[in-house]
Order: C-alpha cells, then sequence, then structure tokens
C-alpha cells in the first residue's frame, strides 16, 4: 500500500475513533447535573479594559449574519483577566473567537454552510465515499456543534472558543489551523499537527488551566470553566454550577432554559439541511 494511501487511512480512522469518543462524552453530558447559580453575565470586552490587560476579540459574525456576545459568567471574569495577562506576559495575546450564544445563534451554526458542508464531505470521506444517513452526521455533529442546550457550554456562558497572537507581530501562533479547523487536525491530542503546533496547544493548555480553564478534548480552541465539561474532565463528583440560560444581553440576567435536552433541530429541518449541503456538493 502506497505511503499516502496509509496516511489517509490512518487520518480516517482517528477522525472516527475520535468523533466516536466525542459523542460518548456528549451522551455523558447530557445526563451530568447541574445545579444553576443564576450569575449574570459579564463583557470581556469592558473587563479587559477595566483591567489594562490586551485581549483581541472576533470581528466575524456568526451563521445568520448575528453579532457575538462576547461575555461570560460573573464569576469566571477574574479568572479571564488572569489568563489573558499571564498570555500577555508570555508574549501573547488571547484573541476571543466566540462567547456565549443564543439558542438561535447555535441552531443556525448547526446548519450553515461553511460547517454542514465540511462535516458532510468529511463524513462522507470518512465513509469511503458513502452519503451517510442522516442520524449518522447528526450524531458527528453534535460533538463539534453542540445541536441541544444541555450539551452546549456555550449557552451556559462558561466558554470560550479563541485563538492566539504573538504580541511582537500580532501573527497567530501556530496551532495546527485556523478557528475553525474542521478535520483530522481538530482533536486536541492530533498526531497530524506538527510537533511546534502540539507544543503551543499544550502550552496554550496549561496557561489557561492555571486560571481554571479546561480544554474540550476534541476541539482545540474551546475552553471552559465550572460547567458539566469541567467537573466530567476533572472527574470531580460535583454537578456543573452552570447550565444552558437564555440571557437578557442589556442586564446580563440569565434564565434557565427550560428543558435543555430538547433538540435544537427537528428530524426533518435536520434531512432538509442535509439534502441541500449534498445539492451544494454535486455543483
Amino acid at each position: 500500500m502506497a505511503a499516502g494511501m496509509q496516511t489517509d487511512d490512518a487520518k480516517r480512522a482517528f477522525w472516527g475513533q475520535q468523533l466516536d469518543a466525542a459523542h460518548r462524552f456528549m451522551e455523558r453530558v447530557m445526563t451530568y447535573p447541574v445545579d444553576e447559580c443564576g450569575e449574570p453575565v459579564v463583557s470581556l470586552h469592558e473587563a479587559a479594559e477595566d483591567a489594562g490587560v490586551e485581549v483581541v476579540f472576533s470581528a466575524t459574525m456568526i451563521a445568520g449574519g448575528l453579532g457575538r456576545h462576547f461575555v461570560l459568567r460573573e464569576g469566571l471574569i477574574p479568572h479571564f483577566v488572569g489568563a489573558a495577562r499571564t498570555l500577555n506576559a508570555h508574549g501573547w495575546v488571547l484573541k476571543v473567537e466566540d462567547g456565549y450564544r443564543t439558542r438561535e445563534m447555535q441552531r443556525n451554526l448547526g446548519t450553515a454552510d461553511y460547517v454542514l458542508d465540511v462535516i458532510l464531505g468529511k463524513v462522507i470521506w470518512e465513509l469511503g465515499g458513502e452519503i451517510p444517513e442522516p442520524d449518522f452526521l447528526f450524531a458527528r455533529l453534535m460533538t463539534l456543534v453542540a445541536t441541544a442546550p444541555k450539551i452546549g457550554t456555550h449557552m451556559s456562558g462558561s466558554a470560550i472558543d479563541v485563538s492566539v497572537l504573538r504580541a511582537a507581530d500580532g501573527g497567530e501562533v501556530d496551532r495546527g489551523g485556523p478557528y475553525v479547523e474542521l478535520s483530522e487536525k481538530t482533536p486536541m491530542a492530533s498526531p497530524f499537527v506538527s510537533a511546534e503546533a502540539a507544543a503551543n496547544r499544550a502550552e496554550l493548555t496549561r496557561l489557561l488551566g492555571e486560571h481554571g480553564f479546561v480544554a474540550y478534548p476534541y476541539e482545540f480552541w474551546h475552553y471552559s470553566q465550572g460547567d458539566a465539561y469541567d467537573e466530567m474532565l476533572n472527574d470531580t463528583g460535583r454537578p456543573g454550577r452552570y447550565g444552558a440560560v437564555d440571557v437578557d444581553v442589556a442586564t446580563g440576567t440569565v434564565t434557565p432554559i427550560p428543558d435543555p435536552t430538547e433538540p435544537l433541530h427537528t428530524p426533518e429541518s435536520f434531512r432538509q439541511a442535509m439534502e441541500a449541503a449534498l445539492g451544494r456538493s454535486r455543483g
């Protein structure tokens, strides 16, 4: 077998194994207890400015042309500021790509062309060219874009997606791909990135970990604290403090989502989105 085929087989196997593991993780999150504390959310822009730390915020819009909400729960603000300051001392600048997501944002993201088309293409590649059943594609999607509020820590106001910039010249620190890279390079422990990229991933995780943030193992950009991911990954046995909430952006007040396990997409709406993605792939 040619070396290229061996490498492709290895990438395909790794992708499948990691997403299987991520799906099991999400199934655990779906039933993990949360004791919502009711803390409001606070602006990260204002927190960084007040603390005098250098942080960059993405200027892009989320799916559907919606503006991003760069906020975290109030209790996480000192940890965020501390992490940003630590990165500044390291010669790095934290770039916050995304923060809190509303139900509308999360729903739109799951079927956005630039997300679903890529994931569908990767799953077809994973299956050796076969078209997946909608249920299988949906299971793959939920590991990379939460398909229910309960498993989406962006909807808890406890998570941020990040990139890292060099303070010296503003260039991006190499972590094996840009935000959002959706491939076998996506999992934090991917062997398909350079040694430098792997080291940078590990260093960022260490620095953010000093301030209580934990990395979602299946995406190299997602960090959170105080939620089900955090408690599960650290095996604390404690319930999460932050669960899925609706947010009054004007006041920061949070209201728990009544049934956070309810999917954001109906089977029919997702089937239609998949058919549209297949149509785009065929030109």
